[in-house]
């Protein structure tokens, strides 16, 4: 007898193990119905329900108790039940609730996109673009605050925040010394350390790794160029501290970054140490493994490719026959 549960998410039936939450059994399934997600992070304990883009709606409790639930509720913070029936992007409730959630995260955000460095891998920009409204509706003056460098490699835009917590949870679970939180209460809280102390752990560095928008950037890396223009390389090295697995993104010959590898769903696979990220940074360092995997729908592939291009067609008898049977299904259709 099997101990999972059968949950269908758009109508998609998947078993998962008992505990797991709605927005995982997503992953799973894969594609699009999988909820966004801006505050939960996996390999993080604790994190989720802060930023509610993972609305879904539960139209089947359970096979037991069969009612819906009367709200919308986080998928990242409901656990599944045996004969769940789980709505997403099949719900006009749920798509539209989703643009009011956007409307709130971008009321106090900054129009900078175009001199911002997380642009291109800012998870607030697809957000927007997916499930935003072309207008807003607020018309006070947005909240500013002063940017602050936390750190001789880190700076704080706090402007750009949307208080996911997952810096801090990063830094609470990772390092053994958190010196920065969250201060203050509801339109004043923000991100900060006490008295401005530095951080300066050997991982401190992976707060911008996990941060979902251009709040905590690397200094190192501010201005140098546009993520689009470099090619993402995957490399490791034999490092005391962590695993040494990263990617190295390069322009021409120079590397203008380490950071850690991401999965498809933009969290890091093994967060790395500081050594790794900022004192490292010649390809002699490193073992290559080669180009990285980027989604054909990220603009960082308009410059990448993974592998050398096939030979001329008519030089590859495989490439001729491959060719001669397509042809000759698109001409049966």
């Amino acid at each position: 007898m099997s101990d999972k549960v059968k949950v269908t998410i758009d109508g998609i039936t998947v078993e998962v193990e008992p505990g797991t939450s709605i927005l995982n059994a997503a992953r799973q399934i894969g594609g699009d119905i999988v909820p966004p997600a801006m505050c939960y992070y996996s390999k993080l304990e604790g994190s989720g329900g802060k930023c509610r883009t993972c609305l879904v709606k539960v139209s089947k409790g359970s096979e037991k108790d069969p009612r819906p639930m009367p709200k919308l509720v986080a998928s990242c913070r409901t656990g599944v039940m045996d004969g769940m029936e789980v709505q997403n992007i099949t719900s006009p409730e749920v798509i539209e609730a989703r643009k009011g959630v956007v409307e709130m995260l971008l009321i106090n955000h900054p129009l900078d996109c175009p001199v911002c460095d997380q642009a291109g891998e800012c998870h607030l920009q697809d957000l927007s673009y997916e499930h935003g409204v072309a207008d807003t509706r607020y018309e006070f003056d947005r909240r500013t605050f002063e940017r602050i460098d936390i750190g001789d490699k880190i700076q704080l835009h706090m402007t750009r925040c949307i208080l996911c917590y997952r810096c801090v949870y990063v830094a609470d679970q990772i390092t053994d010394n958190r010196v920065h939180g969250i201060l203050g209460r509801g339109d004043a809280s923000e991100i900060s350390t006490y008295i401005e102390k530095a951080i300066d752990n050997d991982f401190s560095g992976n707060v911008i790794d996990v941060c979902p928008v251009g709040a905590l950037t690397d200094k190192t890396f501010r201005f140098k160029n546009r993520v689009w223009f470099t090619k993402p390389v995957d490399a490791h090295r034999d490092c005391p501290k962590c695993k040494g697995k990263v990617t190295l993104w390069y322009k021409g010959e120079e590397v203008l970054r380490v950071t850690g590898r991401k999965d498809q769903f933009g969290e890091v696979e093994d967060f790395i140490c500081n050594t790794c990220r900022f004192d490292t940074k010649n390809t002699s360092d490193w073992v290559i493994e080669g180009p990285r995997h980027i989604s054909h729908t990220s603009v960082i592939s308009s410059n990448h490719y993974e592998m050398t291009p096939l030979p001329v067609i008519k030089d590859n008898p495989i490439l001729i026959e491959a060719n001669k049977i397509e042809f000759d299904r698109a001409t049966k259709v």
